[in-house]
């Protein structure tokens, strides 16, 4: 390595999202997201011809429509505020360092593909590199496909990086702080709802009776956040978004939340959702518009989104930090 090389490079790595809101690419991006053993994990054999015969034959076409309701004329939401994030993290970490940190995007699904941000990286000069995942709390759906991933490309690697990777951050102080400055904000311009609601998102039951820590960390954060906020147990709910299937998926489910606040004379609410570190579908369509449509409809007043941390100051503060943290010894 010459003396000019960095001394590590950054993997930001988020889920990832169709390269356009049409019904093919969502096709593609759908095919590769659901054919991961860890998103969902039923026999091949029975898993297969459902995917193949039934969901991609019907799914995309109508997803495509959702993509199209969130879509920003620059490209996908969470692809635009990723690339801020990768940009804004790099010059951090410039005046941090006092020398350039290279610093690529990868997606576990679709592009930029986690082969390409390595690829880039290694490209750079960087012989170590620090994989950090998107996902402040870990689940084995979200955070663990980014260890296969990166382990299965490097199989054919003569001589591979060095590599750490984070975890996960959910009690990070300047994770909590990130959110509720987000909150604060949000309050200023808008007023304070009678409820704040924290909406994450849902894995299937059985994943956490089989050791997946991912609901206790969500009900940690929550929990942290409504006390730096100063909320009574009144004031705040926990909640789990993008349930499918058949299975049973931990509760309380937002939708079914949304619509019973209102007979329990809760008529405002505030949502955020902490899980997601970008806006995306998830958050921009389901939360934002169909949770508005069900909270008003059920008798609510009134309904606010809460952005997601995306690239706002405290929230590079925070992964610049991460990697800090992280990548000690190495420089």
């Amino acid at each position: 390595m010459s003396d000019l090389a960095p001394p590590f490079g950054v993997l930001l790595v988020n889920l990832g999202t169709p390269d356009s809101p049409t019904a093919p690419d969502v096709k593609k991006f759908l095919k590769q997201f659901l054919s991961d053993p860890r998103v969902v994990d039923l026999s091949p054999w029975i898993w297969k011809p459902i995917l193949n015969g039934i969901i991609l034959n019907t799914r995309p076409a109508k997803v495509a429509k959702l993509y199209q309701s969130i879509w920003w004329d620059d490209g996908s939401p969470l692809m635009v505020i990723s690339q801020k994030q990768r940009d804004k993290l790099k010059q951090q970490l410039h005046e941090s360092f006092a020398q350039a940190i290279p610093v690529e995007l990868g997606m576990s699904y679709g592009n930029p593909s986690l082969q390409s941000g390595i690829d880039s990286l290694k490209s750079q000069g960087a012989e170590k590199i620090f994989v950090l995942p998107l996902y402040a709390q870990y689940s084995c759906s979200t955070v663990a496909p980014v260890y296969d991933a990166i382990a299965e490309l490097l199989k054919a690697e003569r001589n591979i990086p060095e590599l750490r990777m984070n975890k996960q951050y959910f009690d990070h102080p300047l994770y909590i702080q990130a959110l509720a400055e987000s909150v604060k904000t949000h309050w200023q311009a808008k007023g304070q709802a009678d409820v704040l609601m924290m909406s994450f998102h849902g894995v299937p039951l059985r994943y956490i009776t089989e050791g997946d820590p991912y609901q206790e960390q969500c009900q940690a954060t929550a929990e942290l956040l409504a006390e730096a906020l100063g909320l009574t147990s009144e004031q705040w709910r926990i909640c789990f978004q993008s349930q499918f299937g058949k299975e049973e998926w931990i509760k309380p489910a937002t939708d079914e939340l949304l619509e019973s606040l209102p007979k329990q004379g809760v008529k405002s609410v505030d949502i955020m959702c902490p899980a997601f570190s970008s806006d995306c579908l998830e958050t921009l369509e389901e939360i934002s518009q169909e949770g508005k449509a069900e909270f008003l409809s059920a008798g609510g007043e009134r309904y606010e989104f809460i952005d997601c941390l995306n690239d706002t100051p405290a929230h590079i503060a925070l992964l610049a930090k991460l990697v800090q943290e992280q990548t000690k010894g190495w420089y």
